[in-house]
């Protein structure tokens, strides 16, 4: 969420924003609004404590007039400190009406981005940072999907009657694929530092809302029909949701800071608007595994511990010796909620080009405004907003296809990366 005192004091910078984003008319004109709701209510509260103190004087005069016995102009007060009571509830009623609409309107906006963020209007804008590895050179590669039904390892035609459509089942060594990445990474995460978590695959509206989930990507969201604690339920679309939730509303001691977790967990997405994109195979699914990391920390340290989570799941990819390119993202393409993100994309050679299988992503104090997120600095003073991180690390589906198009053997055979041997004893899917 936007801080309401730059809004105010800055407005050309939030609209020079947008404009990079290539945000709609409407977004445009929500700023507007939005600039006008809060100078009209900070104008509504210095009218409404200026009536209040009037009305306080003037109560305070009632007594003494009544015991010099000057009843008339006593109740001739009383009657001033009663319109002026009156005037109050009016103006309290419009306040609350514009904080509400206010309210609204800051939830509606998307975060400022970093200067460091290239000007674009999509992915194609998007600037390669580096890469590592040379794209395989297979002539033989076929895609995954293929591939695996070949050899009997997905079934999407019963996923299909189970479940309707972009869903998979793993047969065999695959799906012991599947849980040794899991493990893999999450051991891994363990060995650079983060606490692993296991959290709810349920939240509140409460917690998407706090992530910035809701209210503007309802449409992606997998909701439930039974309410959790009176809010909206709905299946969690990534652990970077329950994990950064798991603070909100508390302010932290600064030495604490920064806090780092790693959590496995599935993801569900709707994938509203997507109809036609990657509707084969393992590429954009209903329902999918995820290794996150999350970091809670302060705006000091955010950069660099953006930046070391960054370096986190790329040593991921290096070790499974998968090639991959780390882009940064352009203003077009980055997401509502970040600040800075790289994607990093990993090289199928199957499909003959790179697809994203992480976005690590800086957001500020975007979302711990609207957790309400904060810490106490140790050397005192008011709490401050912490900054948030998180990232992929990784996704372990896609991880999956690019281990299988990388790894497949002319006699269709798949290798098995070395790190992953031990957990799959094996070194070849036959």
């Amino acid at each position: 969420m936007l801080d309401r005192n730059l809004v105010l004091s800055n407005p050309d910078l939030l609209r020079e924003n947008l404009t990079h984003r290539n945000a709609s008319e409407d977004s445009h004109a929500d700023l507007e609004r939005l600039i006008f709701c809060i100078q009209r209510r900070r104008n509504l509260q210095t009218e409404t404590d200026d009536l209040r103190a009037q009305r306080k004087s003037l109560s305070k005069q009632i007594g003494g007039l009544m015991k010099q016995g000057k009843r008339e102009d006593a109740e001739s007060i009383k009657e001033e400190v009663k319109k002026k009571a009156e005037h109050l509830v009016i103006l309290e009623h419009q306040r609350k009406e514009l904080e509400e609409q206010e309210e609204a309107l800051l939830l509606s906006l998307p975060n400022i981005i970093s200067p460091a963020v290239p000007v674009g209007h999509s992915e194609e804008d998007n600037k390669e940072v580096s890469r590592w590895g040379n794209p395989k050179e297979i002539p033989f590669a076929k895609e995954h999907h293929i591939l695996l039904h070949e050899k009997g390892l997905l079934d999407s035609e019963r996923a299909t009657k189970v479940a309707g459509t972009r869903f998979s089942v793993l047969h065999g060594p695959i799906a012991k694929l599947e849980r040794s990445l899991i493990n893999f990474f999450l051991d891994q995460a363990h060995e650079n530092g983060y606490a692993e978590v296991m959290v709810p695959y349920i939240v509140n509206s409460s917690s998407m809302l706090g992530t910035g989930q809701l209210p503007k990507f309802e449409q992606d969201l997998f909701q439930i029909t039974d309410s959790i604690g009176g809010e909206k339920g709905f299946l969690i679309p990534t652990a970077e949701v329950p994990v950064t939730n798991l603070h909100r509303d508390e302010i932290l001691s600064e030495e604490d800071l920064p806090l780092h977790y790693a959590a496995f967990t599935p993801c569900f997405r709707s994938e509203a608007g997507s109809s036609g994109k990657d509707t084969h195979g393992l590429i954009r699914q209903h329902q999918f595994h995820k290794v996150e990391l999350v970091k809670i920390c302060t705006p000091e340290n955010s950069s660099a511990e953006h930046e070391a989570l960054t370096t986190h799941a790329t040593k991921l990819l290096e070790m499974l010796a998968l090639p991959y390119r780390k882009m940064k993202l352009c203003s077009g393409d980055i997401s509502f909620s970040a600040q800075l993100c790289y994607d990093l994309e990993v090289w199928l050679p199957g499909q003959n080009q790179y697809r994203e299988i992480s976005s690590c992503s800086n957001f500020g104090d975007f979302q711990a405004r609207r957790m309400k997120l904060r810490y106490r600095p140790k050397e005192g003073g008011k709490p401050q907003y912490c900054h948030t991180i998180n990232g992929s690390g990784l996704a372990v589906g896609r991880t999956l296809v690019a281990i299988v198009e990388n790894y497949q053997q002319e006699d269709g055979s798949i290798l098995i990366p070395e790190v992953l041997q031990d957990y799959m004893k094996l070194t070849k899917i036959s």
